[in-house]
């Protein structure tokens, strides 16, 4: 086996054709005349789009570092029409020098392992320069359904902020409800640690990890959604498994097709995730993600549970927001990074609740106020007024 370089089931095989054939045994491959006969067009598109990898595996730029011979065959499948199996692809690479082993897989023994969908919801963010045609990296926000492997949400966006992974929640909740719990990583969105967090004005010596409430938890705290942080990124494998192969499908299609916008890169996120999503069997579950999530729903194996408003005169907007606190004056008003506010019947001297509500497509800022319980008003402003805060 050392001599050989062979692995011990490969070894063994070779052993049985020995002592079936004899005298006649030879390591020769088997002739190729029984090999499965396509067109020469399909000859020509799997040669092409090799070529086409060996281009973005070569480029320094790109996180490209394999061949996907499976995409290859699904690209073939979607432009022209062309069935053929993802062995057919790979023996054709073989035979034109395309062909780069995979690495051996590292094994993790520690898994969550859940029953019911809602149960845990994994949810993180990746960042990377998703075409090779663009100069500016993107994020990419998920959440997956832990049990049934459901990416319910997926997006792209040019910045990562605190608000971004609000709408994320929101988007997840409206759409199936609240689940029993969350399962970030441990970034500053998501946690407030003491001796990491250093540029947070949270960051005193009387505030220790976790004695802050970021403004993210703060929105799950509010659905009574409870929050599990990953203490590692091989603890985190259900999601960064989805995540490889988004980035791997985007990428190769976003340097294919020249792809230079965001929302061109959406819509190709876009169609995956329906295809990961109603189409391809998981190769952990053997399932597809929507068909296992609607045979939990039909077995009553669910924890997701309605949204509900919390209190009288709320809006989902109440719930879905960033908060401040401040002190109203005198005079029925409150300075808000650096701008006066106006609070309608607000009670001087005492504390006042904004709930901010950023409106990305109109570009302005609502400033709900809430004290004791009590809805006083609200106030819009143009967001370009606020230079310290990012939405």
């Amino acid at each position: 086996m050392a001599n050989l370089d062979l692995k011990r089931a490969q070894f063994f095989r070779w052993v049985k054709r020995y002592k079936e054939h004899g005298d006649a045994f030879t390591l020769q491959p088997p002739s190729r005349k029984g090999r499965h006969v396509i067109s020469a067009e399909a000859e020509q598109r799997i040669i092409e789009e090799l070529e086409k990898e060996k281009q973005m595996i070569e480029n320094p730029r790109m996180t490209i570092r394999s061949y996907n011979y499976a995409a290859i065959a699904d690209t073939l499948k979607d432009k022209y029409g062309i069935e053929i199996s993802d062995t057919t692809v790979v023996n054709r690479a073989k035979e034109h020098g395309h062909y780069l082993p995979k690495p051996e897989k590292k094994i993790h023994d520690r898994e969550v392992i859940t029953h019911c969908i809602g149960e845990l919801v994994q949810h993180d963010s990746s960042h990377h320069l998703w075409s090779p045609y663009m100069e500016k990296e993107l994020y990419l926000v998920t959440s997956l359904d832990d049990h049934s492997r459901l990416l319910l949400f997926a997006e792209l966006f040019e910045r990562e902020t605190a608000w971004v992974h609000i709408e994320a929640v929101k988007s997840a909740f409206l759409r199936y409800g609240c689940p029993l719990k969350y399962y970030p990583d441990q970034h500053s969105i998501f946690r407030y640690v003491h001796d990491r967090d250093t540029h947070n004005p949270w960051h005193v010596y009387t505030k220790f990890t976790d004695d802050v409430v970021t403004q993210w938890r703060l929105v799950l705290m509010t659905c009574n959604v409870g929050v599990t942080y990953a203490l590692s990124a091989p603890a985190k494998g259900k999601i960064e498994r989805p995540y490889r192969w988004l980035q791997d499908r985007i990428v190769r299609t976003a340097a294919k097709e020249h792809l230079t916008t965001i929302e061109e890169l959406r819509k190709v996120l876009r169609d995956l995730v329906e295809k990961y999503n109603t189409k391809w069997v998981h190769s952990t579950i053997k399932e597809i993600p929507i068909v296992r999530f609607e045979k939990a729903l039909g077995d009553q194996q669910c924890l997701f549970k309605p949204l509900k408003l919390v209190r009288p005169g709320a809006d989902l907007k109440d719930i879905f927001c960033l908060h401040d606190q401040r002190i109203v004056d005198a005079y029925r008003k409150v300075s808000w990074e650096g701008i006066e506010l106006r609070v309608p019947n607000g009670t001087p001297r005492e504390k006042v609740d904004l709930h901010i509500v950023p409106d990305m497509e109109k570009n302005i800022v609502e400033v709900r106020f809430w004290q004791d319980g009590r809805f006083l008003g609200n106030q819009s402003l143009p967001a370009a007024q606020l230079k310290k805060v990012y939405f």
